[in-house]
């Protein structure tokens, strides 16, 4: 018979939750599925694939030792890092990343991003929001699952919002806030051993985890009562095409790709550098190439999250040993993209929560700076090929125009054909909410 103990997951909070909790119950009666399928039919969406992949720096990447480097600087702000010319005349980066300085018509560099928090969260990445802010009813939700509400699922067997590599730390998805379980991130990672046919279970004994749903009936209706959930309807039978269909666990499946191709994304090398707390965990380089397979087979929204960018201390020695596979990863992803004729329809945006001090501190690292920051943009049909915006002498503060965090969330939403205009979405007391602040999108890459 199959089990209903899934281990326990830990939140940034220390609040223990069980797995099916991530992804609104799919394994055990779709109301995740359900509720996705039902958003999409009720608005009338239309099947469109654009999607985003969204790759998060946790920590913070030092802006002035990758996109924005001060050569004339004195030695104590520019680093040890000299820039490089790329594709752009005039444009340069750090020498630690040549694949990205060859690819860079196909890139946009954001130098003077600002909006950000001095706090080791995700919020500001990945819903628009601070942590310790203004709150909604409910918690603001993460941008996927915003996607995931408005568009719903481009097929019933795969989730419009995917996880494809790990966080730790502070550094967890948001969650759906508002939207409700319904709209959580699907961890591929975790949440895809629920949908493994393990002997004895097999398809014809489905409806033995069909039934299973009657024992969490009274866990659903609680979440009706406060609007955060849904019942069961005809839109369940569809949460079982995952189970019944490999298109899923296929885009998961790395051994169908051609060697030569896994080899461009850097696999088999593994990640240097990286902190005890990702040890034993998939290399990152290789979940870039997860997100290309599950943007293939339907997902809208992709996170991953690479290495770790909170350098308090010997900064430098951290930028070389994860700038050389960050450079890869991207490139090839890029490319990877490029070449198969996705580029025009995925979004991607590289970037962490704030920037890092220009003076190097007495432990050679450099400190939080939420005063300005940098952003990485490709694909989506965006203007690419250029810089937006400067920052003073020694890359403290913006000195020309200032791209905010929402502008970046205005023009991701604006790559999804999703107009924001005066759209909201009510909050668990029924009030109305905006996504983004007043934000338009970033009228350089638009335009």
């Amino acid at each position: 018979m199959p089990t209903t103990d899934v281990p326990a997951q830990q939140s940034c909070r220390g609040r223990s939750r069980r797995s099916f909790l991530r992804i609104g119950g799919l394994a055990f009666g779709g109301l995740s599925l359900s509720r996705l399928l039902r958003a999409e039919a009720d608005a009338g969406v239309a099947r469109s694939h654009k999607s985003v992949i969204m790759v998060f720096l946790p920590g913070g990447p030092a802006h002035l030792d990758l996109y924005d480097l001060k050569p004339e600087a004195p030695a104590e702000i520019r680093g040890e890092f000299r820039p490089i010319d790329t594709s752009v005349p005039g444009l340069q980066i750090c020498e630690l990343l040549p694949r990205l300085a060859a690819k860079m018509e196909k890139l946009a560099v954001i130098r003077s991003v600002v909006g950000g928090v001095d706090e080791h969260t995700t919020h500001m990445c990945f819903t628009g929001w601070p942590h310790a802010g203004r709150k909604a009813a409910g918690g603001w939700p993460s941008f996927g699952s915003v996607i995931s509400r408005l568009q719903g699922p481009v097929s019933p067997s795969v989730p419009p919002f995917v996880s494809a590599a790990p966080m730790g730390g502070p550094w967890v998805d948001p969650g759906p806030g508002f939207l409700g379980p319904g709209y959580s991130v699907f961890d591929s990672r975790t949440d895809t051993a629920l949908m493994e046919l393990r002997p004895p279970l097999t398809l014809g004994r489905l409806s033995d985890r069909q039934a299973l749903a009657a024992r969490f009936d009274r866990f659903r209706r609680d979440f009706d009562r406060t609007g955060a959930g849904g019942g069961l309807d005809e839109f369940d039978r569809h949460a079982f095409d995952i189970l019944t269909s490999r298109r899923l666990l296929d885009a998961l499946d790395l051994s169908r790709e051609d060697p030569r191709l896994r080899e461009r994304y850097g696999f088999g090398r593994g990640d240097p550098g990286l902190p005890p707390r990702f040890a034993g965990l998939p290399p990152a380089r290789e979940r870039f190439l997860v997100a290309r397979r599950l943007i293939e087979a339907g997902a809208r929204c992709v996170t991953l999250t690479v290495g770790d960018w909170d350098l308090h201390d010997h900064n430098h020695a951290g930028l070389r040993a994860q700038l050389p596979y960050l450079d890869q990863a991207v490139s090839a992803l890029i490319e990877d993209l490029d070449q198969r004729g996705m580029l025009p329809d995925v979004t991607v945006v590289v970037w962490g929560e704030f920037g890092r001090s220009p003076r190097v501190n007495k432990d050679a690292g450099r400190d939080h700076w939420p005063a300005v920051s940098c952003a990485l943009l490709a694909g989506g049909g965006l203007r690419t090929g250029q810089v937006i915006g400067s920052t003073t002498r020694l890359a403290e503060a913006v000195q020309d125009r200032p791209v905010h965090i929402h502008e970046i969330f205005a023009t991701l939403y604006h790559c999804l054909g999703i107009p924001l205009g005066r759209l909201r979405l009510p909050d668990l007391a029924n009030r109305p909410q905006l996504l983004i602040a007043n934000a338009s999108p970033i009228r350089e890459l638009v335009n």
